[in-house]
């Protein structure tokens, strides 16, 4: 397979990923601080920052960089929480 194919499969694929992320979230199908938002929004935008990379896109690299970084840090920030709030209940 080509790579110019490759790489456009890989892009449509992380930009699905957080289209499928905000449409639930506009929709109140899942809200904005969800796991599975974050995490959807952390791979897709994690896909296109490798991608960015490979096809030396500098400008579009950093904006999927901090997409990325922002929504770990949300995912990260919320796991934290519910393994604090169990950790509460199991004392």
């Amino acid at each position: 397979m080509d790579f110019a194919v490759n790489s456009e499969t890989i892009a449509f694929l992380g930009m699905f990923l957080i289209l499928c992320a905000f449409f639930l979230e506009t929709q109140n199908m899942i809200h904005s601080k969800a796991s599975s938002y974050l995490l959807l929004m952390a791979i897709g935008s994690g896909i296109l920052a490798i991608r960015a990379y490979l096809i030396e896109e500098w400008a579009f690299l950093i904006l999927e960089v901090a997409w990325f970084f922002t929504a770990m840090a949300g995912f990260i920030t919320r796991e934290s929480k519910n393994s604090s709030k169990n950790s509460d209940m199991e004392d």
